[in-house]
C-alpha cells in the first residue's frame, strides 16, 4: 500500500506494507483516449438519485484518506461529515490494492478508494458499480485529465470520482550519486555502478516501469502502453528487471524504511515519490528527486462504489464530500499527494503545497502513465495478440525477485 509520513501514530504502530450500467450514460460521453480498448464491464445499474443516508457507511481504504482524529485531533474530516449526513462511518484500512479487492469482493463494504492497479480487476469482477457522476456535484471541479481515463471508466462512462495523484520519481543520493542521472537508466543499464544501494518499488505493477523505459530504448518492441504488454513484451520487461535484481540492495516495503535506507546510504538510488523525498531532505539526507526524460509511471485513486453497497445513498454523499476542495486539500497534505480537485489548492494551509506536488501542472502529469491493471485485452487497442494479465504479472514478479 502507499503511507505518508504525516501519520506518525499509525505508522509507530506498525510498518504499513505495499503491494501493491443498466444504462450506459451519466453525461460522460465516450472518449477514445479514456477508452479501455476491448474489455467489457458487466452490465449493472448505475444509481437515479441520491434519498436519504442509510445512516452507516462502511469504506475500505488506503491509510490517511478516512482520519476521524484519532491519530491527530486537528486532522478530521469523518465527524464533520456524520454530522452533516447522518452517516456513521466504519472504515477498514487496507494494506494492499490485492486486499482491497478481496475486500469489496464480500459485499460488506460501499466504496474503496481504489488505486489503479485494482480498478479494472473491481469492474471486471462486477464488484465496483458504475458511478452517476451528476449526483456528486464537485465532480465538475476535478481536473479534467483525471476523468474518462482507461483506470477509472469504460467506453466513457465513469466508475467513480478521481481523489488524488503522484508520480514514482527516481531520486539518488547527491554525494554518491554523481552525474545527476536524468533517466531510468540509472536503475537499470547503469544500475552496477551502485550495486546493493538501488532500491525499487516492491510490486507486481513495477513491471510497467521496466516496460516504459524499454518503450523508449526498445521501440522495435512495440510498446505503446506500458500496461499493455504481450508475452514476448512482458519477457523483454522481465529480463530487464532480473539483470536489475543483481544490484537491489533491497525493495522498499514503507516509507519509513527508504526514508531511513537513503538517509544512512544503505540505498543511493531508486524509486521514490515527492512526499518520501521531501521528508528524507527534512531528514537531512542528501536527496533529489527527478520525473526521467523517459516520463514515469504514477498513481490516481479513484472513490468507487461497491455493485452490493447496502448504503449506496451515504457512498454518493461520503464522493461528494471527499473531494470537496476543503477536505480534498486536507487529505492531501495529510497524505502527501496532489488533489483532484483544481479548487483545493485555495484551501492547502501550505500555499506552495500545490507547487511541489504539481497539483495543476498538467505537463509534469501528461509525462506520467498512471497505473492501470493489465487485462487480457489489450489497453493499447491491438486485436491480433493477447496481452497478458495481473495475475500473469504476479507470477513474473515473484519470479524477479527469486
Amino acid at each position: 500500500m502507499r503511507t505518508t509520513p504525516v501519520l506518525r501514530a499509525a505508522a509507530a504502530a506498525c510498518a504499513l506494507l505495499l503491494a501493491a450500467a443498466c444504462s450506459s450514460g451519466s453525461g460522460e460521453g465516450n472518449d477514445s483516449a479514456g477508452r479501455a480498448h476491448g474489455f467489457h464491464a458487466p452490465d449493472l445499474p448505475m444509481q437515479k438519485k441520491v434519498g436519504k443516508g442509510e445512516g452507516e457507511l462502511n469504506i475500505v481504504a488506503w491509510a490517511g484518506y478516512v482520519e476521524d482524529g484519532s491519530n491527530d485531533p486537528d486532522v478530521d474530516w469523518v465527524t464533520p461529515f456524520e454530522k452533516k449526513t447522518g452517516c456513521k462511518v466504519n472504515s477498514k484500512v487496507a494494506g494492499t490494492s490485492d486486499e482491497m479487492v478481496s475486500l469489496m469482493k464480500t459485499g460488506q463494504y460501499d466504496t474503496v478508494s481504489a488505486s489503479g492497479d485494482a480498478t479494472l480487476r473491481l469492474i471486471a469482477s462486477g464488484d465496483a458499480a458504475p458511478v452517476n457522476t451528476g449526483l456528486v456535484p464537485n465532480y465538475r471541479d476535478i481536473f479534467p485529465s483525471l476523468k474518462r481515463q482507461p483506470f477509472n471508466s469504460v467506453d466513457g462512462q465513469m466508475y467513480g470520482i478521481p481523489h488524488g495523484r503522484g508520480a514514482n520519481l527516481l531520486m539518488y543520493r547527491t554525494d554518491e550519486v554523481l552525474d545527476e542521472p536524468d533517466s531510468w537508466s540509472a536503475v537499470f543499464e547503469d544500475a552496477g555502478r551502485h550495486a546493493g544501494y538501488v532500491t525499487a518499488y516492491d510490486s507486481p505493477i513495477y513491471i510497467a516501469d521496466a516496460a516504459l523505459y524499454l518503450m523508449e530504448t526498445r521501440p522495435k518492441l512495440g510498446i505503446k502502453d506500458p500496461y499493455a504488454l504481450d508475452e514476448k513484451q512482458l519477457e523483454a520487461a522481465v529480463d530487464l528487471l532480473k539483470k536489475q535484481r543483481k544490484s537491489i540492495g533491497e525493495y522498499w516495503s514503507d516509507y519509513q524504511k527508504e526514508v531511513s535506507a537513503f538517509k544512512s546510504g544503505d540505498s543511493v538510488v531508486g524509486t521514490t515519490w515527492q512526499v518520501i523525498a521531501n521528508l528524507a531532505a527534512a531528514e537531512k539526507a542528501p536527496v533529489k528527486v527527478v520525473l526521467p526524460k523517459e516520463g514515469a509511471t504514477g498513481w490516481s485513486d479513484t472513490w468507487m462504489v461497491g455493485a452490493k453497497a447496502k448504503n449506496p445513498n451515504c457512498a454518493y454523499q461520503w464522493l461528494d464530500w471527499i473531494v470537496s476542495p476543503k477536505v480534498n486539500a486536507q487529505v492531501g497534505e495529510w497524505f502527501g499527494e496532489a488533489p483532484a480537485n483544481r479548487k483545493a489548492c485555495a484551501e492547502t494551509s501550505d500555499p506552495g503545497f500545490c507547487d511541489t506536488f504539481h497539483a495543476d501542472d498538467e505537463a509534469y502529469f501528461q509525462r506520467v502513465r498512471f497505473w492501470t491493471t493489465p487485462v487480457k485485452e489489450c489497453l493499447d487497442g491491438r486485436e491480433d495478440v493477447t496481452c497478458t494479465d495481473y495475475a500473469r504479472w504476479t507470477k513474473a514478479w515473484t519470479e524477479i525477485k527469486g
